[in-house]
């Protein structure tokens, strides 16, 4: 069980020009934006990354503006944990579970989870926010880093545990943003 107080969302390379490529792209694209919505209901910090933005575009416009005001980090590393700026946003951020979601599955948030774990972090991955070109490289991804020791959930299931019962006072807006 993670809580509120402790955890920082990633959202991964969510970008105009390479998530039509994703498989299932609309559906991942969907629970992302939900999960965001939920993320900035209950005050979840969330970095978003962007890969070489001239080359691969934006974050996809739905994701920015259920983010509302942020500012992506830039990166050309794959890993997030190879960005300078990205590893001092979260250390400064001194969060121990770190949630990803993104894209690709089998290349940067495989290789950004495999770092967080590394460094010693509880790292959970959104099943249902991530995704690649390739369902192959999708499966074997998560497979690698479940092996790995990352936890892998899903969007709905982590709202939840943030609320942990009917009581909490944002429970009808996640259980109306989740339906």
């Amino acid at each position: 069980m993670f809580k509120i107080e402790d955890s920082l969302v990633v959202a991964v390379d969510f970008q105009v020009r390479l998530m039509p490529a994703m498989n299932d792209c609309e559906k991942v694209e969907k629970k992302s934006e939900m999960f965001i919505r939920g993320c900035r209901l209950l005050d979840v910090p969330i970095l978003v990354t962007q890969q070489y933005t001239k080359g691969l575009g934006d974050t996809l416009p739905s994701l920015k503006e259920a983010l509302d005001e942020f500012e992506h980090i830039e990166k050309v590393v794959f890993s997030c944990c190879g960005d300078e700026g990205f590893v001092k946003k979260l250390e400064e951020s001194g969060k121990k579970n770190i949630i990803v979601m993104g894209i690709e599955s089998h290349v940067c948030v495989q290789q950004t989870v495999l770092d967080l774990l590394l460094r010693g972090h509880n790292v959970y991955v959104i099943a249902d926010c991530i995704s690649s070109r390739s369902e192959t490289d999708h499966k074997y991804a998560e497979m690698r880093m479940q092996q790995a020791g990352a936890v892998i959930t899903t969007a709905e299931s982590v709202l939840f545990e943030f609320i942990l019962s009917a009581d909490h006072p944002k429970r009808k807006e996640i259980s109306n943003l989740v339906k």
